[in-house]
């Protein structure tokens, strides 16, 4: 897993934090109908939030979810949501009451101002629901429990649990009663006052009450720190009731894996095994942490969900595996077993423990992963289609009455960066008693009985794959024929059966799933869906398209086409080869030496006259053709003008005079504690930074969305994320220029906003010798230099410094690992460099 980037992850990162709930009962929503009833709900209307890992459970006719750092939102549709808390507010916390004071024998082990959660709170992924057999402090039964978790590193972590008569708070706190990342002896974590030792726990008062019959030396590595590669990171609790009443806690997190503990419903505390053996099949019983039920081995697996299901008699154990970040691959895992400890396998019979040090991606029922329903020239509705990234920390819902089942959980979005929001899809039983997800999130639909005529016709196709990836699964084509065969981009057969069962055979797999309608957001109409998935558990999605004729479908693109602003055009052209529906698209340019056929532009040289140019697309699909032309105009380069140098000469003086000298920082942005010293550079002197410490330059350097950066750079060592310079209007949206960034280790422009933006060099600088960086943003254009020579060239770089106090540094920014080596000749200009003067720049 990558570390965190930027405040928006270093407060939601932190939350590797997760969903869950359980079963809850409650009456039909107003938008049910009744299977068979045939028709289709109104046209939905959905109010988003913003609740990283949604635990739901029902309370009368309202639905809510729980999720970490203290959110939480309702709704009686499960469409339009609304927030009803206020984060970490202390004391008046609508959850917790007074936080700090109500969890202080959480917090003493973990999540108050400690380590990763210095200066704030860690509280992650509750599990909210009403126990009958509660036993209140006044002898009343009855309670809604809320079991929490707090955390300050990727180890250390307590779950805990408190009552309330009223389902939004405030809860009492009643006990913590899981702990991890306990050492043999004393130790402590980077700024941090807990000593880790195990007796600081709750196991000495466990084993003195009998309930342990000891601590155990397996808990610890040889040199006395906590194997977590066998015994899990105690966060993401889950409650279940099972079929026979018992009350379970699933729990846990990379890298030991998840376990299950029983839990007394009258008490809402442990029943510890006690004493340490193996289940039948091998796996770990361990006497405090419980049954091992996943995972292990270092690998990624988190936000447990364990839920009964009456028809199969199936436990079923939902998990996420990857990483939660936009970048990360998180995707929803699924398993079922007999028991609610276990075994449980995946559709091909694998296990959730892992067996070993192995691909994590091979195991478990992939139900979603990253996907883009690709939206294509031609096709109805705006941007670039519909899809999910990193979606996962899943809980899930069984309505009583209609049977309906929901899969609830987080997601962000392609383009979109770490934005969030809570998503619902209805889930359906395939033939092969295994869960599949509605390719489109709830919109009043049911499952029904389908006609074969509304079948037939030509899909948007989805393969989810087994994979963990931060790329994006793209949509291609295939055509269910009436002759059941299946042509496109995948060949096969398929059918229907029953109602609405759905079966196809793609490239010899077998696929079991349901039709069902959806709504599609882009064409903003109820369309024919299925979801199906194989023995292997691979999930396959289908979105039917509309009938249309080639012709049609040549003048949609001919109205679509598009290609921005042809009246300044400074930057590379993004000029599509393909419309909808594998309709070819070919380019012709007027004159290639200033715009060429794949939209490489050629911009006149400073003092020139701006040049046109016309393109022309040919669109073609079957035998229909047509084409369309733009009329371009070339803007000339102009030069940009210096308005600050840092050039290093023993002190941090801006040598035109027009700014204010830098100030030492420590190994952030906004700390003290750093030095710096001076040695021969580029020319003259240059800055030698240590590793600890940074520059901070004075606010509002920048001020435009046209200005450029010149700086000569001498790593001595290449760590992912660290800046050389970097500016911010806050820690939601900021620009930073990387010698090694995330993406293949490439140097890069790196910018974080409503969206990530890579500018990527296709190379990474070296170690122990001088290269020259520049980089300019002309109204959204970015261009990216190594060396004098021109690396990247993109357009709908974010504007970040307009009208804003940003603040700008050398060397640190608020998270990341300082610079350490030689920066030289510092200079910010406003305007856009030309090439010529980049490279009069990058001349040493």
């Amino acid at each position: 897993m990558r570390k965190s980037y930027k405040l928006i992850l270093s407060t939601l990162i932190l939350t590797l934090a997760i969903p869950v709930t359980v079963m809850g009962s409650g009456a039909t929503t107003a938008s049910d109908k009744k299977p068979g009833a045939n028709s289709e709900p109104a046209a939905p209307t959905y109010s988003n939030v913003s609740v990283h890992d949604p635990s739901i459970v029902r309370d009368g006719n309202n639905f809510y979810v729980f999720g970490s750092h203290i959110e939480a939102a309702k709704s009686t549709d499960l469409m339009n949501w609304e927030t009803f808390t206020n984060g970490y507010t202390t004391p008046n916390n609508v959850i917790y009451g007074n936080l700090s004071q109500n969890l202080a024998t959480s917090f003493k082990w973990a999540g108050e101002n400690d380590s990763d959660s210095k200066g704030g709170f860690s509280v992650w992924a509750p599990d909210v629901f009403w126990n009958d057999s509660y036993v209140n402090a006044d002898g009343t039964k009855g309670a809604y429990m809320i079991y929490y978790c707090t955390s300050s590193t990727y180890i250390r972590s307590a779950i805990g649990f408190g009552v309330s008569q009223n389902i939004e708070g405030p809860y009492t706190y009643v006990d913590t009663l899981v702990y991890s990342g306990f050492t043999a002896g004393e130790a402590y974590d980077a700024n941090s006052v807990i000593n880790k030792k195990w007796t600081n726990t709750n196991i000495p008062q466990l084993i003195e009450g009998g309930k342990l019959s000891g601590s155990s030396d397996k808990w610890f590595n040889s040199d006395g720190t906590f194997s977590n590669i066998t015994y899990p990171n105690a966060i993401d609790p889950q409650l279940m009731f099972d079929e026979n009443g018992k009350l379970w806690m699933s729990y846990g997190s990379w890298s030991g894996g998840i376990f299950t503990l029983q839990i007394d419903p009258a008490t809402g505390k442990a029943i510890y095994p006690g004493i340490d053996s193996v289940t039948k099949d091998g796996r770990l019983v361990d006497r405090y942490f419980g049954t091992k039920i996943a995972g292990g081995f270092y690998k990624s697996g988190e936000g447990p969900y364990m839920v009964y299901n009456k028809q199969t008699d199936y436990y079923y154990l939902f998990e996420t595996i990857g990483w939660l970040g936009a970048d990360g691959g998180y995707n929803m895992r699924l398993y079922r077993s007999k028991n609610p400890l276990g075994p449980f396998v995946d559709a091909s019979g694998k296990s959730a423990v892992l067996p070993g040090d192995t691909d994590v991606s091979a195991f478990g029922n992939k139900l979603m992963g990253n996907f883009l329903f690709k939206r294509e020239v031609g096709d109805p509705g705006t941007g670039i289609g519909y899809g999910y990234v990193s979606p996962g920390h899943n809980s899930f819902y069984q309505d009583p009455d209609t049977g309906k089942m929901f899969l609830v959980f987080h997601s962000r979005f392609p383009q979109k960066g770490e934005v969030h929001e809570v998503r619902v899809h209805q889930m359906f039983m395939n033939k092969d008693g295994w869960l599949v997800t509605a390719p489109y999130r709830y919109s009043g639909e049911s499952l029904e009985k389908v006609k074969r005529e509304d079948l037939n016709g030509e899909y948007k196709f989805i393969n989810h794959g087994k994979g963990t990836t931060a790329d994006l699964v793209e949509s291609s084509y295939i055509t269910l024929n009436k002759n059941n065969k299946v042509t496109g981009d995948v060949s096969g057969t398929w059918m229907s059966t029953g109602h609405n069962e759905a079966e196809l055979t793609l490239d010899g797999k077998t696929y079991k799933g349901v039709f069902v309608k959806g709504w599609d957001p882009s064409s903003e109409q109820f369309v024919m869906t299925f979801t199906a998935m194989s023995n292997e558990g691979v999930t396959i999605w289908g979105s039917k398209q509309e009938d249309l004729k080639d012709s049609q479908i040549v003048a949609d693109i001919k109205a679509d086409l598009n290609i921005g602003d042809t009246s300044r055009v400074i930057a590379n052209l993004n000029l599509p080869s393909e419309g909808m529906r594998h309709a070819s698209i070919t380019w012709t340019s007027s004159n290639p030496d200033v715009v060429s056929a794949a939209g490489v532009v050629v911009r006149p040289e400073s003092g020139s006259s701006a040049a046109t140019v016309t393109l022309t697309a040919v669109i073609t699909k079957g035998t229909v053709t047509s084409s369309r032309s733009f009329n371009l105009t070339v803007l000339p380069y102009e030069d940009a003008s210096l308005v600050a140098k840092y050039s290093f000469e023993n002190d941090l003086a801006d040598s035109t005079g027009s700014f204010g000298a830098g100030s030492i920082t420590g190994n952030r942005i906004d700390n003290t504690g750093g030095t710096i010293s001076y040695t021969a550079g580029v020319e003259g002197n240059a800055a030698v930074l240590d590793g600890a410490s940074g520059v901070r330059l004075p606010n509002k350097l920048i001020d435009s969305n046209q200005y450029s950066v010149s700086l000569w750079v001498k790593p001595e060592q290449l760590t992912t994320y660290t800046t050389t310079f970097f500016g911010a209007k806050d820690g939601y949206n900021w620009v930073s220029l990387l010698p090694k960034g995330p993406v293949g280790d490439n140097t890069m422009v790196w910018s974080g906003s409503n969206v990530w933006y890579d500018g990527i060099a296709g190379l990474t600088i070296p170690t122990g010798s001088w290269t020259h960086l520049a980089y300019s943003v002309d109204n959204g254009t970015l261009s990216v230099y190594v060396n004098g020579e021109l690396k990247f060239n993109g357009s709908n770089f974010p504007d970040i410094f307009t009208g804003t106090d940003s603040v700008f540094s050398l060397g640190v920014n608020w998270w990341d690992t300082p610079f350490k080596g030689q920066l030289d000749e510092l200079q910010v200009y406003e305007g856009a460099l030309s090439p010529v003067q980049v490279a009069e720049l990058a001349e040493q």
